[in-house]
């Protein structure tokens, strides 16, 4: 962001005041950057998000629906997988306009994952559950071909697939030697970011209920590593939602207790050691379930009760609004989408003035 000014060399004094006079602006225009509400044409609760450009977003919900714009919002296609209307979507990875993801959560045969090459025009069923013990709760994916998706503990492990064909095969990996589960812990299946990779071969995964800790791999899922947080914890409903790394070493999570959206306890930490050691954070203003980083060290947090934002990585937050969000994320320097309830998608973006 560039302001062009012209001063008198009389008006030297003015330069004491310059970088005042410079903050004051810059806080003023980025005061106005709000949500902007896209009208998309469902009334689906959505969790599911996947940003891959300025222009090409996905997004999925209940009642078997996914939605994308190929054309940075201006236009949405709204579409429902066949044999999957009764299916609640919390999860979307897409790779461009044309191949995406998506995964369906529940008990039980519910729990899937559908494939689409043409843009959503047809869905393949890649994965369907057969165990009555699995629930699964999110997916990720290094790259086209590479992915791993997990679900709740199974007698004391967390489960997890991986594919390594573009998903014509999802196969269980050994979770023998993963740090166990405790009694009560598991993940929640409310944003599709209580799991996510990092860099080329990097995966995190965060926890909630009865504790609330953060689970790290550096080969793919292979083997894991686990670290306590400061986050709220020892209720159903409370632990971490949603992590984000900015870098290998940089990273955020944030939670709460949806059960008290407005409660501001202990919800927000950060790591700068690659997840080995969180430190607790303030700012948020209620239970967050979704954190991305925006413009490099800037951050959006979103939850029901309204969204945060932060300038100064973590630092400071400010209220953005009180909209019911489920998930937020950013691909790009000054662009950011948030997803939520009754069909709520907003985009939210600054204009750099030149």
């Amino acid at each position: 962001m560039k302001f062009k000014t012209h001063f008198p060399a009389h008006f030297s004094f003015f330069s004491h005041f310059l970088p005042i006079v410079l903050l004051i602006l810059i806080t003023v225009f980025t005061a106005e950057a709000q949500w902007q509400k896209q009208t998309v044409g469902t009334k689906a609760s959505l969790r599911g998000l996947s940003v891959v450009s300025d222009k090409v977003i996905w997004a999925s919900g209940t009642g078997g629906t996914f939605l994308k714009t190929v054309d940075g919002g201006k236009n949405w296609t709204v579409g429902k997988v066949p044999g999957a209307e009764k299916l609640d979507f919390r999860d979307v990875e897409a790779c461009d306009d044309e191949t995406a993801y998506l995964l369906s959560i529940g008990d039980g045969e519910t729990s899937r994952i559908y494939k689409t090459t043409d843009g959503g025009a047809n869905w393949k069923l890649q994965f369907q559950n057969t165990n009555p013990k699995v629930f699964l709760d999110a997916f990720a994916f290094w790259d086209a071909n590479h992915g791993i998706a997990m679900g709740d503990p199974i007698d004391g492990k967390y489960f997890l697939l991986e594919t390594k064909n573009g998903g014509a095969n999802w196969n269980p990996i050994d979770t023998s030697q993963m740090p166990n589960a405790k009694q009560g812990e598991a993940a929640f299946a409310a944003s599709g970011t209580c799991l996510i990779t990092n860099g080329k071969n990097g995966a995190f995964l965060v926890s909630g209920g009865n504790d609330a800790r953060v689970f790290r791999s550096e080969n793919r899922g292979a083997t894991w590593t686990v670290a306590n947080s400061p986050i709220v914890k020892g209720t159903a409903g409370s632990g971490i939602f949603s992590i984000a790394m900015r870098d290998k070493s940089n990273g955020v999570i944030v939670g709460g207790n949806y059960e008290k959206p407005n409660d501001i306890t202990n919800n927000l930490a950060f790591t700068k050691d690659g997840g080995k050691t969180w430190t607790l954070g303030k700012g948020l203003n209620g239970y967050r379930s979704g954190v991305t980083f925006y413009n490099g060290n800037q951050l959006i947090a979103v939850g029901a009760s309204g969204s945060d934002i932060s300038y100064d990585g973590g630092k400071t937050w400010t209220n953005i609004d009180k909209e019911n969000y489920n998930a937020v994320q950013s691909k790009t320097l000054n662009s950011a989408w948030a997803v939520g309830a009754n069909g709520l998608v907003s985009h939210y973006k600054i204009t750099v003035i030149e």
